[in-house]
């Protein structure tokens, strides 16, 4: 593993354990220069995983809890008119490095909109006047997929937005047990990289090499979403750039300067699940990573 990033990973190991796999993941996204939709249930680790991210990157953290009542302004911000008359652009929570969009299904449609010029411009626009959003700019979201009573569903353009769908899971018993033991502990996350290190490495993964051979592998698995029978709804071509991006930033992770088939496979269910729609009006998390592992099986692997 790159070194940078090895230390990276440890230094969020401190209070995310057991999840080694679901940081590097994290990682993976942020050096790709995308963002994060993690789908799970309550009390696993969501918030303080985008926490320890932040900090563990000397970046600011902004986060919002995502309820029916919220407004547009809360996220991006509003202008107010002092006493002389002029106007004053005042921030919302979304003004900063790494956004955490608690519970994003829970608000109405209006707002869960409201991110989508700064998840994909990286700037917002209020009153006719565009301001740019710090870089880097995250945006990790979370959403309860067992809760869904009073909710409203992401709609394909919003999900599309995400470069990667995650599932952080239980924790396995020694995981849970080192849990209890640090917790007493009050451990503080220190940085171990700043921001202008993130932006270098997410230089160093937009440089990284990818043969024809590797960027055929990754038309034909996103062609495969197109063309069979139980998807209703194939992978867009978003979706084939996030595949690249994404195999690119794990072979960075994985201290190489090319890509290979196996940094495809490792995030293509990801990658791909959440964009696409079953035949049969089933949209479940399983069911849709399933059916891509079996494209990924099926699909002949570049030597």
């Amino acid at each position: 593993m790159h070194p940078k990033i090895e230390r990276l990973v440890e230094n969020m190991e401190k209070v995310i354990i057991g999840k080694r796999d679901v940081i590097v993941k994290i990682i993976c996204a942020m050096l790709a220069g995308g963002h994060v939709l993690i789908e799970d249930v309550p009390g696993v680790g969501k918030t303080l995983m985008a926490q320890t991210l932040a900090k563990s990157v000397s970046g600011s953290f902004g986060r919002i809890q995502f309820t029916p009542d919220l407004m547009p302004s809360d996220v991006v911000g509003y202008t107010v008119i002092d006493l002389s008359g002029h106007s004053e652009y005042r921030a919302g929570a979304a003004m900063c490095n790494f956004l955490l969009a608690d519970e994003i299904n829970r608000t109405s449609p209006k707002v869960q909109s409201a991110l989508l010029e700064a998840m994909e411009e990286l700037q917002i626009s209020v009153d006719g006047i565009t301001h740019k959003l710090p870089t880097p700019f995250m945006t990790l979201a979370t959403q309860n997929p067992i809760e869904t009573y009073g909710t409203y569903h992401l709609p394909e353009a919003q999900l599309d937005r995400f470069i990667m769908r995650l599932s952080i899971g239980y924790p396995d018993r020694e995981a849970e047990k080192s849990m209890l033991e640090i917790m007493p502990h009050n451990i503080e996350i220190s940085p171990v990289m700043t921001l202008e290190e993130v932006m270098a490495l997410r230089a160093e993964a937009s440089g990284i090499s990818v043969s024809n051979e590797v960027k055929t592998y990754i038309l034909a698995i996103v062609s495969a979403t197109r063309t069979r029978q139980e998807i209703k709804l194939g992978a867009s071509p978003r979706a084939t750039i996030a595949l690249f991006r994404a195999a690119q930033a794990m072979a960075l992770i994985n201290s190489r300067s090319y890509a290979t088939p196996d940094d495809v496979k490792a995030v293509a269910s990801e990658v791909l699940s959440h964009r696409v729609i079953l035949a049969a009006g089933q949209s479940a998390f399983l069911d849709s990573k399933a059916v891509i592992e079996n494209i990924l099986n099926e699909t002949t692997v570049p030597v």
